[in-house]
């Protein structure tokens, strides 16, 4: 049996449950956070299957449909493994040095009944976070449509989970030094999220190139209908996005709902003013982009400022954020489906705004003890500065990376064709016999 023994031993470790604490350590969790924070692992995962795979492929032409919704799921999929291996660890481990996480919850092997400063057990912070770990790069699947090669994607997405994504939530939501030493403020991912996918998403779409034909021939989005479901979709996803980052099902998960829901309102109503007054008429993809950008606006501030600051948050993202939907593509810019514009420019504004907004003279929280309005727009500034730079250069990196062995583009008679076909062997739609 000796012989056996180390394959028995690493049996034992992969097969053992996520808390390795014994019974006599046992912490008494909330029940009811916990069910809140279940409840909101779903409404994220929702936001990503199959809300985002809706909301982009409605927006591509109808011959890409199924490589938007495959990406999006090969991202979910290989994350998700890679979180459980060692990035929720890279994250969220114990602080060593306030860069990184240290390898205690490598696996999973060592996780607490109770995750420190919450109610509930860190198994279910686990789950909770990695629902936010694989939006995030799936976001940035909207700078690449119609061009990028598979095989890139996912190996691209995958590595860019591990030295992008986590270092990021670390240094602001894992005791790292953004908020340690400066502190930096984001209540559900205007940093970690918005700022992260959507430079790294401009990037690639810089490195990548334009579509063939762009700009000049018309790539008019194949199914608005497709498109409005998934941005319903994201829209009630959020509420778990930002009010589950309370982590408490208390007023300041309402609170967040409530702003998230708002802010969202806002940019939909403002957006289609602007496009009524632009070209005379409103659509439907307007009225989702609009939503969308006052969703990742509102979201570093969700749970800091008042309900009538959130109006304004999704007024100012609309006006901001159509204007850089406008500006990226006079720089000659494919960032398809507007990811920079939309998410980077809207996490980026909200977290500037979320310094102002945080005083209680305008109905936020207040700021913390010895912090300064000032002070806190410094923070602010600083972290967009430092997540805005690591995101670019490390995706840069990677993209090249990763090209040596597995090209980022498809080739062009295969673009024009469509990845559906090309790619995969499949059609998103058959009509007829």
């Amino acid at each position: 049996m000796t012989k056996f023994a180390p394959a028995l031993l690493l049996a034992a470790i992969f097969a053992a449950p996520a808390s390795a604490q014994d019974v006599g350590e046992i912490v008494a969790n909330d029940t009811g956070d916990t069910a809140w924070i279940l409840t909101s692992s779903a409404l994220v995962l929702l936001m990503t299957l199959p809300g985002l795979a809706l909301f982009y492929g409605g927006l591509v032409r109808s011959k890409n449909v199924l490589s938007v919704a495959l990406q999006t799921g090969a991202v979910a999929a290989i994350v998700s493994v890679l979180w459980i291996v060692t990035g929720y660890t890279l994250a969220f481990g114990d602080v060593a040095n306030g860069w990184i996480g240290n390898g205690r919850a490598w696996m999973l092997i060592e996780l607490t009944n109770v995750r420190l400063g919450t109610t509930i057990p860190e198994s279910t912070f686990v789950l909770f976070q990695m629902t936010f770990a694989i939006i995030t790069p799936a976001l940035m699947i909207g700078a690449w449509v119609d061009r990028a090669r598979f095989s890139w994607v996912v190996i691209f997405c995958a590595l860019w989970s591990l030295a992008v994504y986590a270092p990021v939530a670390h240094w602001i939501w894992g005791g790292g030094w953004l908020a340690s030493t400066f502190g930096t403020l984001d209540f559900a991912g205007g940093l970690v999220v918005h700022t992260t996918a959507g430079v790294s998403a401009l990037v690639v779409a810089i490195m990548m190139g334009a579509r063939q034909g762009f700009p000049d021939k018309p790539m008019i989005p194949h199914s608005p209908a497709l498109t409005m479901v998934g941005a319903a979709l994201l829209w009630v996803g959020w509420f778990g996005f930002n009010g589950g980052s309370a982590l408490a099902a208390t007023d300041d998960a309402s609170s967040a709902i409530i702003n998230t829901h708002v802010a969202a309102s806002a940019a939909a109503l403002v957006w289609l003013l602007i496009e009524r007054i632009g070209f005379g008429k409103t659509t439907m993809v307007g009225w989702a982009t609009g939503a969308i950008a006052g969703l990742a606006t509102i979201t570093p501030a969700a749970g800091f400022i008042s309900p009538g600051a959130s109006i304004f948050f999704g007024a100012l993202a609309a006006v901001v954020c159509y204007g850089a939907v406008l500006q990226i593509r006079n720089w000659g810019i494919d960032d398809s489906l507007d990811v920079f514009a939309v998410h980077g420019v809207g996490g980026i504004l909200g977290t500037i705004l979320l310094g102002l907004f945080l005083s209680s003279a305008l109905g936020g929280t207040g700021y913390a003890e010895g912090m300064t309005p000032l002070g806190q727009l410094g923070a602010q500034a600083i972290g967009i500065a430092v997540v805005a730079l690591w995101s670019a250069v490390l995706t840069a990196i990677l993209a090249l990376g990763i090209g040596i062995i597995a090209p980022m583009r498809v080739k062009k008679k295969h673009e024009i064709e469509g990845l559906d076909i090309t790619s995969h062997g499949e059609r998103g739609w058959h009509f007829g016999d």
